[in-house]
């Protein structure tokens, strides 16, 4: 293997370099004349003389930078840009001076080519640069007063589930950046809800290195899939802001305030919001099956700040955030047993209040050339109370062959002798808690890196640490039922406790890292770090029942007097990690290789004690982790990039213990002392590519997943209660494969454009079924295949846009024990949406998306559902202010059902949410820039400015009405 890899490697450089021995580069950089800033993905093309057919082309990196090679000859050198006048040089090449500087290039604004509508018509939609996607703000038409969410929502490759969480490509986007500065620390939702679509010139995404790879170039497998915001020109040079006032029909109000100040190399923003809409957005471009489960107000405050100067960059935020959330569910399940199924039906109200501070802060010094410093401390607390209520019943038989509505007979107090489920009834249980619960977290990181010389030669320091002190307090008043044994007083199990529980954290780390360059471009990398961890967490579980307790009721003063030491429990954590780290780093023109291994002997020791079992346990394990990333450069517009990393995982101290836990007698839990640490590999190739004259892209990417020894559960079914005992264990056999491909292209005229969107997912899951006949486990598998596929077409002009866009997904489910449960549902869906610009500074946007479902064994789940959302906005006082009428919903279908098959149950759960209504907004935006030109450009944005609206709320038809089971309930 040792032999193959090295006859690869040099036979890449041997073709390499014959490539490159008969070629000339020119390089360059390319900036805008008035302000000297550099042109990201200005495209620069070599032209020959006789024709002005294109030879070789490129577009400039985030620093302006280009490099072009060609063979030596006579050129013309192209430098183009929207927006801008072209700039052509004409060159002639010479084998004898392989590289030729064309200095820097200046262009100038084309004031035709300033207005935003042909800008809109021209601009890509999307540009590959190395490893970086770029995403043209002006190519995408979006509703006046838009936040950053409906833009990233429109983006090729981009998916937002109904959590918040946004994927490019497939991979999770973990922080939110303006101009290459973290903005409120990173945090995605803030970005995502309060940075306006008007302000944005481009969206950058791209995988950013961890603080330590950055500096010392020693991959550590913490990199990070980021959206970096590149701010309109201009709009760096003084204040900038906006307001937005809603109000709609059903009491929705919406509020947000933002204010900037960017300044060269210094940003400060602050921000506010509130609003009761579930802030989803003006949700067109493709389908969304439901909206955010429940009702949720939210309020926000934050600041944040960033400068820079030439030896300092330093940045950080502070923002408060509260959420109301008030939700109601209803729910059905079939768990999969060796001999039948199991069922359970499913009724719950939750409202939870929640109150958050965070402060985050950064500081990046350099002194010296060689020397670096970074400090990244941060703190938070958060504090919320929960109340809740639940309805369940656990059947022998489906109840949906007896009834239509079995969501009805769930609550004790009305059932009789004479209700239809009797007879299939296993057990019913009404349960109602109150929680209170507070946090507070302190941490900091501190990194110092020194270069021992010029090449290559460094060695870094990095220490660690971390404080969290939570504690939580909970009292439940349940009332469990069982139906299938002769009535007793052991039939009914109440359960009314108080439980106390304070967990604190500390951790340290220190890690010293050296690399050493031994050839050219050959770097061997090591790493050691000592980590130490201290946990305590409490339990103290009070038995209430004897002292007439009731939820709403003060504790008893004697409450301790009800200590029950069998549900208690007294845990104590010192953990100790070495980390030891060794790989080499080789560095090509057109290739980069990374490998290494990381080894981690461990030491645990556990204090333990729960009634009258104690012990003392102590643990040592060794773990392992290789990692080998290789990168091809075919051009700076197109990469190859294969990663495989390994990682090993020690199972949970607790689940190693013989104690089984009875406090809910329906969910019983029981530790393993025989579990065995899992191994989980990651493999993934990632392709891209880009054609800057015709605008086309192509981007693939692969994954595969497979864990040995993985932990899943053992579940035991008992037939006489309708409970479980689940105990951990380790399966064989968890594995899934991901793919994806991505296609987009603007045709001939550049105003109309095509993408599309292709990926398919194959899970294999595995789990263990009790089987009571043989008391031994079965091995049950589920398998399921997902293809889906996304197109979408799309005209602009300079005031019109229209797209046409259609999704497909298709599931090929498979059980192995449970046949009859297979099933191959699918979902597909097709629409358009508009953006019209009207005369008098009005425009209209509108879309319409028709959701079906199909193939579920459910027939609720196989619906139609027509989405239409619509907006009329009006500028007025020189685009300064903007009235806005929007109505989300309008023919009330939108629905909040979500569906999970793994290999032990099936599960459907249905929220309320918010149904169609309507808003009316107004939105003023304000700008003081230091010139004209400046202020002039912030004008030419259009109508709505920076304003900030929210978008529609989801709401299904027939649900229950906001408030749930008797509205919207205050504690």
């Amino acid at each position: 293997m040792r032999k193959f890899l090295f006859v690869l490697l040099l036979l890449i450089a041997a073709i390499n370099a014959f490539a490159q021995s008969n070629q000339v580069t020119v390089v360059g950089k390319v900036v805008e004349k008035d302000t000297n800033e550099p042109i990201i993905q200005a495209t620069v093309q070599l032209l020959s003389p006789k024709d002005s057919s294109m030879i070789n082309g490129n577009v400039t990196d985030a620093n302006g930078n280009f490099a072009v090679h060609a063979k030596p000859g006579k050129y013309i050198l192209k430098v183009s840009y929207v927006g801008y006048l072209s700039q052509f040089k004409q060159y002639t090449f010479s084998k004898n001076r392989p590289q030729v500087s064309a200095g820097t290039i200046p262009l100038s604004a084309d004031a035709i080519m300033l207005k935003e509508a042909v800008v809109t018509a021209e601009a890509p939609m999307v540009s590959v640069s190395k490893d970086t996607m770029m995403y043209s703000s002006s190519a995408y038409r979006t509703p006046q007063g838009a936040m950053l969410e409906e833009l990233v929502k429109k983006l090729p490759g981009a998916e937002v589930s109904d959590d918040g969480t946004v994927k490019i490509n497939g991979k999770e986007v973990k922080k939110i950046m303006v101009d290459g500065k973290e903005f409120f620390g990173g945090d995605v939702s803030t970005g995502l809800k309060n940075l306006p679509v008007d302000m944005v010139d481009r969206v950058k995404a791209y995988d950013k290195k961890s603080d330590l790879a950055r500096i010392t170039g020693i991959d550590d497998g913490e990199e990070e899939t980021v959206l970096d915001l590149t701010v309109k020109k201009g709009m760096n040079q003084g204040f900038f802001g906006n307001a937005d006032l809603s109000v709609g029909t059903k009491d929705r109000y919406s509020g947000r305030m933002m204010m900037n100040y960017f300044k060269d190399r210094t940003q400060f923003s602050v921000i506010g919001s509130a609003n009761n809409t579930n802030d989803q957005g003006f949700s067109g471009g493709g389908p969304r099956w439901f909206s955010p489960n429940g009702l949720n107000a939210r309020k926000m405050l934050g600041a944040n700040f960033a400068t820079e100067t030439e030896k300092l960059d330093m940045g950080g935020s502070i923002r408060y955030n509260y959420s109301d959330q008030d939700l109601i569910g209803r729910g059905y399940s079939e768990r999969f047993l060796q001999a039948g199924s199991s069922y359970a039906n499913t009724n719950s109200l939750y409202r939870a209040k929640t109150n958050s501070i965070n402060f985050d802060y950064r500081l990046e010094w350099k002194p010296d050339s060689m020397t670096n410093i970074i400090f990244r401390p941060n703190f938070s607390y958060r504090s919320s109370k929960t109340n809740s209520e639940s309805q369940s019943a656990t059947f022998d038989s489906d109840p949906f062959d007896i009834i239509a509505n079995p969501n009805d007979y769930l609550n004790l107090d009305d059932l009789d002798s004479n209700e239809p489920l009797k007879s299939i009834r296993v057990n019913s249980s009404n349960n109602r808690s109150h929680q209170k619960s507070g946090s507070t977290s302190i941490n900091a990181t501190l990194q110092v890196n020194r270069k021992l010389n010029n090449k290559g030669r460094n060695i870094t320091f990095r220490g660690r640490f971390g404080y969290t002190d939570t504690e939580n307090d909970s009292y439940t008043d349940a009332l469990t039922r069982y139906y299938q044994f002769d009535y007793n007083p052991d039939s009914t199990n109440i359960r009314r406790r108080y439980i106390n529980t304070p967990v604190n954290n500390y951790t340290y780390s220190g890690r010293l890292t050296y690399s050493e360059p031994i050839a050219k471009g050959l770097f061997l990398q090591f790493s050691y770090e000592l980590s130490y961890r201290h946990n305590t967490s409490v339990r103290s579980t009070y038995d209430l029942d004897n002292f007439g307790w009731r939820l709403g009721d003060r504790l008893p003063e004697n409450y301790k007097d009800g200590f029950d030491p069998s549900l208690s429990k007294d845990a104590t954590y010192d953990y100790v990690n070495h980390d030891i780290q060794a790989g080499f780093r080789l560095i090509r023109k057109k290739y980069q290789l990374d490998a290494g291994i990381s080894v981690q002997p461990q030491n645990t020791k556990l204090s333990y004690t729960r009634g009258t079992y104690s012990t003392d346990t102590v643990r040592n394990v060794f773990n392992f982790a290789p990692n080998m990333r290789f990168r091809y450069k075919f051009s700076n517009l197109s990469q190859l990039e294969v990663m495989y990393r390994g990682r090993s995982s020690q199972p949970g101290m607790e689940n190693l213990l013989p104690i089984t836990n009875d406090s809910n007698p329906l969910n019983i839990t029981m530790g393993n002392p025989g579990l065995k640490p899992s191994f989980t590999h990651t493999m993934r190739v990632f392709y891209n590519t880009y054609n800057p004259e015709k605008q086309r892209g192509i981007i693939t990417h692969l994954m595969f997943n497979a864990t040995q020894n993985a932990i899943s559960n053992s579940t035991m079914y008992n037939e006489s209660t309708g409970g479980r005992i689940t105990q951990p264990t380790n399966i064989n056999g968890n594995w899934n494969a991901f793919g994806m491909f991505g296609f987009n292209s603007a045709l001939k005229n550049k105003k109309f454009n095509i993408n599309s969107f292709s990926r398919a997912n194959y899970m294999n899951n595995v789990a263990y079924l009790y089987n009571n006949a043989t008391k031994t486990d079965d091995r049950n598998k589920t398998t399921n295949l997902t293809l889906a596929e996304n197109l979408n077409g799309t005209y602009r002009n300079n005031w019109f846009e229209f797209s046409l866009n259609g999704a497909l997904e298709y599931n090929w489910e498979r059980s192995a024990l449970r046949p009859q449960n297979n099933q191959e549902p699918y979902t597909y869906s097709y629409g358009a949406s508009t953006n019209i610009s009207l005369p008098w500074d009005m425009t209209i946007s509108t879309n319409l998306t028709n959701q079906c479902r199909r193939g579920y064994s459910d027939s609720s789940m196989n619906r139609n559902e027509l989405i239409w959302n619509t907006q009329i906005a009006q500028s007025f006082f020189k685009g300064a202010a903007t009235l806005s009428f929007e109505m989300y919903d309008i023919l009330h279908n939108q629905s909040t059902i979500s569906r999970t098959l793994t290999a032990e149950l099936r599960n459907v759960n249905e929220y309320n949410s918010i149904n169609s209504y309507c808003m009316v907004h107004f939105i003023y935006k304000f700008s003081l820039f230091g010139s004209k030109e400046a202020r002039n450009r912030f004008e030419r944005m259009g109508p709505g400015g920076l304003g900030g609206r929210r978008g529609p709320g989801g709401g299904r038809p027939n649900g229950p009405p906001p408030g749930g089971f008797g509205g919207r309930r205050t504690f």
